[in-house]
């Protein structure tokens, strides 16, 4: 090695103790200091307060949104049933006129007559609002759309395994089911 690298590492290993400086980074900084006027301070807090007041009406307006959302949500999950109760309204009035004619003398064939038809009235204005029947009896048990009640002994042996009575008739509404098939299935 030379004399001259020595001297230049003897140099470099004094100044790692010690920051650097560079000249023109103290010049920037106090040229910004020096140049910082009054009126840039009295801008710069303006600016400020601007930003601070349209945060305050964002956040402010937000809040409104929040809770304006939350008014409608809750409006429409308390009306959701609004247009089936209506929908239902006619079959109500229907069973209420077939109980009148169950109170008239020998009224008991108008009077099946007239609860089969408020039945099909009934059952015709659900699946109109999407409810639809599931069929179980004579399928094969599904414990994903059934719900065992009992077993018992297979009447038949092409019935073992699949459903031999429906105790309470399962519904979909649309493609999701609401209700499960109460079901006795043979073994």
């Amino acid at each position: 090695m030379t004399e001259e690298s020595l001297h230049n590492d003897n140099e470099l290993m004094e100044n790692e103790g010690s920051p650097v400086q560079n000249p023109e980074i103290t010049d920037e900084a106090a040229f910004f200091t020096e140049t910082a006027s009054d009126s840039d301070v009295v801008k710069l807090k303006a600016d400020l307060e601007e930003a601070r007041d349209k945060y305050l009406r964002l956040f402010a307006e937000f809040d409104n949104f929040k809770k304006r959302t939350m008014k409608e949500r809750l409006d429409l999950i308390r009306t959701a049933a609004q247009d089936t109760l209506q929908a239902l309204l006619p079959v109500l009035d229907d069973f209420d006129r077939a109980k009148k004619a169950a109170e008239m003398p020998g009224s008991t064939e108008v009077f099946s007559d007239g609860v089969n038809l408020v039945y099909s009235k009934l059952a015709n204005t659900l699946e109109a609002r999407g409810l639809k029947e599931m069929t179980s009896t004579g399928e094969p048990f599904d414990p994903e759309k059934h719900e065992a009640i009992t077993e018992i002994p297979a009447p038949a042996e092409n019935l073992v395994g699949k459903v031999v009575d429906t105790v309470e008739k399962g519904y979909y509404l649309h493609d999701k089911i609401i209700r499960y098939a109460k079901v006795v299935v043979g073994k």
